[in-house]
């Protein structure tokens, strides 16, 4: 079974178990505006003319595309029906909506996940306007619960893609460092694992410019921003944040190194509380990690362990799904501002893959991140790959 009849296979079940009657994905010349559902109800293919991907939770699944495309799509072996049209899809939708006779249809529009916000405004209104007179125009409601379990229940061929791109990650950190020394800078640190991702055949999990990170020192700057000309020095914190793309599938994993001073054998104190304090703050994310806790509770789980320790909060959430891409949208381990809409209040799935990123700074020294990939079960929050729980020193030549 490929991937693509694996998750749509998983759409009917999410629907049955939402008591929704039909999803509707609406969209048109894809290779202009991709809806990121399409990702998991049609692979990597594009469609031209406006099409209606339509799955029931009674277990249909329809397609209504330009003739021309027909037989590609028929080729998933996703879609019990595929219709093909020459001229306008209004009426075939409409007739098709009549025979299913939908109370309730979920298209892809989103307050909170960007990931599920794939209708544009403009086709929504083309929708709106092909249903006008029929009772459908007012059945239409948000999908975004739908494509949140969707793109979030990983099943177990996307978790073995996600373990496999962790462990190359790992394997490039390992390589890193072994290879860093001081006087090198940021930049060419980057360009080293540029190298190793290149003969490990992987892609970026987010741009170029940024992946990885890499901060040494208290005056480089934390966040999504490229590696500079800063050298590596002794006394340095040095900071990493990186990911891989395996077959489409992303890691997300921060590491901290140490470089040891002349006669230094070990991090001066402030360093590795630090760094415990950290270590701590994901391990008691962790361990509230478990289907049906709210992101928000996770979240403060790590925040209060920082702060408790007499650190400032750190101004981002503790963590973010992970999957297709490094920010795979739905429920969100973080605060309650007004940045993160509701997702802060919706609920942890078994499935879920999350990362767990707290941080703090240590004046003088740097930034302390460290950020592990998680995979919720129903017995709670296991890694993906081998945690950093001590601190890597680098010793000056």
């Amino acid at each position: 079974m490929t991937l693509v009849q694996e998750k749509s296979n998983q759409a009917v079940e999410i629907l049955k178990e939402k008591e929704t009657d039909l999803w509707l994905t609406f969209v048109r010349e894809t290779s202009g505006v991709r809806d990121p559902a399409l990702d998991f109800i049609l692979g990597p293919g594009d469609l031209t003319w406006e099409s209606a991907l339509i799955f029931t939770r009674t277990g249909q699944k329809i397609a209504i595309v330009g003739r021309y495309e027909a037989e590609e799509v028929s080729r998933l072996g996703v879609y019990d029906e595929v219709i093909a049209y020459d001229i306008a899809l209004s009426g075939v939708l409409r007739e098709t909506l009549d025979r299913l006779n939908p109370q309730q249809i979920v298209v892809n529009f989103s307050p909170n996940n960007v990931h599920a916000d794939g209708l544009t405004h403009a086709m929504y209104l083309k929708l709106c306007a092909y249903l006008e007179g029929t009772p459908y125009a007012e059945r239409l409601v948000s999908a975004e619960t739908v494509i949140s379990s969707l793109r979030g229940r990983k099943t177990a061929a996307e978790t073995v893609k996600i373990k496999r791109a962790v462990k190359i990650t790992e394997q490039i950190f390992a390589a890193t460092f072994e290879y860093i020394r001081v006087g090198m800078t940021e930049k060419e640190v980057a360009a080293f694992m540029h190298a190793r991702m290149t003969e490990a055949a992987v892609g970026f999990a987010w741009p170029q410019g940024s992946n990885p990170a890499v901060n040494s020192g208290p005056d480089s700057v934390v966040g999504h921003a490229g590696p500079t000309d800063i050298k590596i020095e002794p006394g340095h914190l040095l900071h990493f944040d990186f990911g891989v793309k395996f077959e489409n599938y992303c890691s997300d994993i921060q590491r901290m190194v140490y470089v040891l001073r002349p006669g230094e054998t070990d991090a001066p104190a402030e360093v590795k509380r630090g760094f415990e304090t950290v270590r701590a703050a994901v391990e008691a994310c962790r361990a509230v990690l478990k289907p049906g806790v709210a992101g928000k509770d996770a979240d403060a789980a790590a925040r209060r362990t920082v702060v408790a320790a007499g650190y400032p909060e750190y101004m981002y959430g503790t963590g973010h799904q992970l999957g297709r891409v490094a920010h795979d949208g739905g429920a969100l381990l973080g605060p309650l501002w007004e940045k993160y809409g509701d997702q802060p209040n919706q609920f942890v799935e078994a499935g879920n893959v999350y990362t767990i990123e707290p941080g703090l700074a240590v004046p003088g020294y740097g930034y302390v991140g460290l950020e592990e990939d998680v995979l919720v079960t129903e017995n709670g929050a296991e890694y993906l790959g081998k945690p950093q729980r001590t601190l890597v020193l680098l010793k000056p030549a």
